[in-house]
Parts: C-alpha cells; structure tokens; sequence
C-alpha cells in the first residue's frame, strides 16, 4: 500500500480552516515513536524508517520505504499491529536494529473526502499538518487530492522532510549553532 501524504506547518487558524472545509473530527490521539536504525543500511541514507508507533488503542511496527517523488512524502507503508512494544524493541535490538530516536505528538484527526487530516503538535518541533489518503500502484490521483486540500487550507509549502529528520536537523542545529533549514517546495 502506498501512503499519499504531504505536511506542511500549521499557521494560526488552521484549525477553524479545517472545520470550514467541512472536514469531521474523529479523534485526539497521543503517539510515542520509537525508531530504529538497521545493521544491513543507514536508514537515513536510504530514506526508509522502521518505528514503534505507541498510541491509546495499542501499538503497531511500521516500516516505511523511499519517498516516491519530489513533492510529497508519498512512500510504501507496511503496518502490523503489535501486542508488546516492549518485547518487540527487545526483538529488533537482538536483531541488530539500534534504537535512533524517540519522538512524542499530539495528533487531532479529521475526516475529509475519504482522506485523514492530521494537526499535529510535535514536542520540540512545534505545530504541523498532514493530509494523508492511501493509493494503489497507481496514486497519482491521491497525490493530487492532498496537494488540493493543502492549497485549500492556504498552506501552500510543502515539507518533505519527516519529523524524525525535523528533530535531527534541530539537533545538529543546536549543538553545532548552524541553521539546519526545513527542505521544502511549493505544491
């Protein structure tokens, strides 16, 4: 399956923006993100991530593959869910995999169109949006819609870069003092 999303940060009144779309809120989630980094390939160079999401109805192992285009953070998403986060952070290290971060978020979920958007307010990051649908092998029709409802929202840049790559670079900004910038691009 592949996950059609695009974020970009939140501005002031986002949120009433949303609820003039007409979009349906559907929950209020807290996630605890545990990353893992592979002994075969440095995920950060190959662009791929392997979490723990730990959230209120449970946990789940997510691997995500390489960004499909320039734009969007349009990626393979493969999910399963999980019964002990604990054993399986245990089973991934005795594999190799190393622990690389941890990240913390609350996430507001709606409901648009058959797409979910998400405000998100990420601990030492700050406020954010995602619009996510879910495609086939073909998703270029996805990739249109989120890209639409970002431009309906008036958020027209893009970040391509995912929160875990947010926190490193405000990390290597911090104990270097240089400015590690956002990669964005226009819609």
């Amino acid at each position: 399956m592949i996950e059609v999303e695009v974020k970009a940060r939140a501005e002031e009144g986002t949120r009433e923006r949303i609820a003039s779309l007409g979009a349906t809120p559907i929950q209020v989630e807290n996630h605890l993100d545990l990353y893992f980094n592979s002994p075969l390939r440095d995920f950060r160079t190959s662009d791929e991530a392997l979490r723990i999401r730990i959230k209120e109805d449970g946990a789940r192992l997510t691997y995500k593959g390489p960004r499909l285009d320039q734009q969007t953070k349009s990626r393979q998403e493969l999910t399963v869910k999980i019964d002990d986060p604990v054993r399986m952070g245990e089973i991934l290290s005795l594999l190799g995999f190393v622990p690389s971060a941890e990240l913390r978020k609350k996430r507001t979920k709606y409901s648009y169109q058959g797409m979910v958007i998400a405000l998100d307010e990420v601990e030492g990051l700050g406020s954010f949006l995602e619009v996510e649908a879910r495609g086939g092998e073909s998703w270029e029709k996805e990739r249109e819609q989120v890209l639409s409802v970002l431009e309906q929202l008036g958020l027209g840049e893009t970040i391509r870069c995912s929160y875990l790559e947010l926190l490193e670079e405000k990390r290597g900004k911090s104990r270097s003092g240089k400015d590690g910038g956002e990669t964005v691009s226009g819609p």
